[in-house]
């Protein structure tokens, strides 16, 4: 974002960039674009909920070492008990040159389990808890980590505090201080440092399973964070899918482009969020390239050839462009069916699902419907169709959800996007179980419907642009 994108962005390039190394944008220039042309964008977000570790974190309690951790999100907390945990994050490193940098790590044994109540002791139905008190994982034993420094309690208390006054002075406590010290170590570990070389990290805790293809015909992904990283992936591989041909931007006029934001889990207000400058800079920055035919024109230059003096580049872009909102929808769950609009109840494996609502939680309206189907006919045949959808020109499935009036209905980034860019947006999302839990549920084969989906729909939406008419 620092770079002076002119000289160095051409059409038929492509490119990334990243902010706070937690948001990517990735996109590729038709060899036939100019300025004012559409920009196709998908957005997806790339955070889930989860218990990111306190400031200060060092706890122990009854002879355990305990770890402190923040909710992140709304999570579906009572899944995360009696879980195998890991972390992993970022992690901020001194440098021998004086300087400061990032390490990402991830520590991908179990260290650490919120055990649950027996049920001999109360166990409640249903399970309640409070997220401040009874929340806090269990590192290890006290005893255990004494034997494993050969040191007595006050013994290894003593040893930190001499370390840290050889240390000279620091603002805020060093991490060994607020944090369990075997801890940091395996973070130094994982970061290729030393433990005294760790001036901050921001590390989340995570279920080490791994994910698996489950059903009996193997028809399901069991997995933690589908939501979001499902559509995540079904954005990247699209892109790349369409991009597969040496030909593919030869003739394309729009910039095909996908936008993967943090922070959408809480709001999405930060630097990196979707409610942040991010889309509307690089949009701007490439309203205005220079098309292959002319190198001359500069940003917010009018547009040649539209009639309108007032008209820029910039403007004419958005007007012209549409945003796929890509996030994880809900499918049907056999044991709670009452709970879904029974007109508007998905299904996994049938097909990726356009989500609508009256009161604009979702910014889908009938013109975007209208396109994404267009998209979805001409879109390659899936591998898997369920029986009576497959067809023999190809073409992938879709779906309709409408939450109940009596049920509240979640949000995604989809209308913030449309209200702060004035860009015409579609909410859309592939089935899945139990979103917000620590191990969720989707379809294997609602997987290649989307990758499918949103290559057609970057393939496509140049010359579909200008059919959609409403204004």
């Amino acid at each position: 974002e620092r770079d002076n994108w002119t000289p160095s962005l051409t059409p038929g390039g492509k490119y990334y960039l990243t902010r706070n190394a937690s948001t990517i944008v990735a996109f590729a220039i038709g060899q036939a674009w100019k300025p004012g042309n559409p920009v196709a964008m998908v957005g997806a977000h790339t955070d889930s909920p989860c218990l990111r570790i306190k400031p200060v974190s060092k706890r122990s309690g009854d002879g355990f070492l305990q770890v402190g951790v923040e909710v992140y999100g709304g999570g579906m907390w009572h899944t995360w008990f009696d879980r195998d945990l890991g972390a992993a994050g970022r992690v901020m490193v001194k440098t021998q040159g004086g300087g400061m940098e990032q390490k990402l790590v991830r520590i991908s044994r179990p260290i650490c389990r919120i055990p649950n109540l027996a049920v001999h002791f109360g166990g409640s139905v249903p399970f309640e808890f409070n997220k401040e008190t009874q929340l806090f994982p269990i590192l290890g034993l006290v005893s255990a980590e004494l034997n494993r420094t050969g040191q007595t309690a006050e013994e290894l208390s003593k040893e930190i505090s001499e370390a840290e006054k050889e240390a000279g002075f620091n603002p805020l406590k060093t991490p060994t201080q607020r944090h369990q010290p075997y801890l940091i170590q395996l973070i130094a570990d994982e970061a290729g440092c030393k433990p005294e070389e760790i001036l901050d990290f921001e590390l989340v805790l995570y279920d080490t399973q791994a994910a698996c293809i489950g059903g009996l015909n193997n028809e399901f992904v069991f997995s933690a964070r589908l939501d979001n990283l499902g559509m995540t992936y079904c954005a990247v591989e699209g892109i790349i899918q369409s991009l597969s041909s040496p030909s593919a931007l030869k003739d394309d006029s729009t910039i095909r482009l996908i936008a993967c934001f943090d922070h959408e889990e809480i709001g999405s207000e930060s630097a990196q969020g979707a409610d942040s400058n991010m889309l509307p800079s690089v949009i701007r920055h490439l309203s205005c390239l220079p098309s292959s035919a002319d190198s001359s024109e500069k940003s917010y230059d009018k547009v040649n050839g539209n009639g309108d003096d007032n008209a820029t580049a910039y403007e004419q872009t958005l007007a012209t462009s549409l945003l796929v909102s890509a996030d994880m929808a809900h499918s049907i769950n056999p044991n709670y069916s009452a709970k879904y609009e029974s007109n508007h109840s998905p299904r996994m494996n049938e097909g990726t699902v356009i989500k609508i609502n009256a009161n604009v939680r979702y910014a889908t309206n009938s013109p975007g419907i209208v396109l994404l189907q267009e998209c979805a006919r001409r879109a390659k045949a899936a591998s898997y169709q369920p029986p009576g959808t497959k067809t023999s020109g190809g073409g992938v499935p879709l779906q309709l959800l409408v939450v109940r009036n009596d049920m509240p209905c979640g949000s995604t980034i989809g209308p913030m996007l449309s209200a702060s860019l004035g860009v015409r947006t579609i909410d859309v999302g592939n089935p899945q179980l139990a979103m917000h839990s620590i191990r969720e549920t989707a379809g294997c084969y609602d997987v290649e419907h989307g990758i499918n989906l949103f290559e057609s729909f970057f393939e496509h939406y140049g010359e579909m642009e200008g059919k959609v008419v409403v204004d």
